[in-house]
């Protein structure tokens, strides 16, 4: 995206983890920290960016595979930045095909991470808030992408998809001017869009979702 000319915003959990970064701060990237398990940090990233010039997309890329970050980081993070962040007018949500495996229920779901949560719950919700937000704000374009199994710390060494092709589709979405890419509501896989769950689409579960993160977070969509 650099490379490209776009200006890029680049966000890490620590200040450990920004160092990884160097060579992308080096070349113009701005940066943000922040731990998106702590809500307090995922608003404070949100005022900051607000403060700064407005972005045209985001592309919500954190994610955990197991663990009591799950949901935090996987769903309430990527909410909160949503409902918090003036501006983006394309937004990208990491979604993954376990998310055929999520169930489509909210009952005792631990959303603060007192417990491990589940990745395939975590992923079809999120998927779900991808497609309620194409429904409920028309003027953008907001899509789930799987990125396939690819070969990152959290992918592991085996995995068997193309990393070079784990991005490309969300890129495209966000940058893009092709009729394709200023569609909205879709679930990605390799720049193709497929059928997701079938709750992805289902406009009650949509709303009870909203609903419950609302009532969770205390921060409205």
């Amino acid at each position: 995206m650099l490379s490209a000319g776009h200006e890029v915003v680049v966000h890490a959990r620590n200040q450990e983890r920004a160092a990884a970064l160097d060579g992308l701060v080096g070349r113009g990237a701005h940066l943000v920290v922040g731990d998106f398990t702590d809500r307090d940090a995922v608003r404070r990233i949100a005022a900051e960016l607000n403060a700064a010039q407005p972005l045209d997309a985001v592309i919500h890329n954190a994610g955990v595979w197991s663990g009591r970050a799950v949901m935090p980081v996987n769903i309430i993070a990527p909410y909160l930045l949503t409902a918090l962040l003036r501006g983006p007018h394309r937004l990208v949500y990491l979604s993954s095909g376990s998310h055929f495996g999520g169930r489509p229920s909210l009952d005792g779901v631990d959303w603060r991470g007192a417990s491990a949560g589940s990745y395939a719950d975590s992923k079809l919700f999120v998927t779900t808030l991808a497609a309620a937000v194409a429904r409920l704000r028309p003027d953008v374009l907001s899509n789930a992408v799987d990125p396939g199994w690819v070969p990152t710390k959290m992918g592991g060494p085996g995995a068997p998809d193309d990393l070079e092709l784990g991005h490309r589709t969300q890129e495209w979405l966000v940058s893009s001017d092709e009729p394709e890419a200023l569609t909205t509501g879709g679930y990605w896989y390799h720049r193709r869009r497929q059928q997701p769950h079938r709750a992805v689409h289902d406009e009650t579960f949509q709303d009870r979702l909203l609903q419950a993160l609302a009532e969770e977070t205390g921060t409205v969509l």
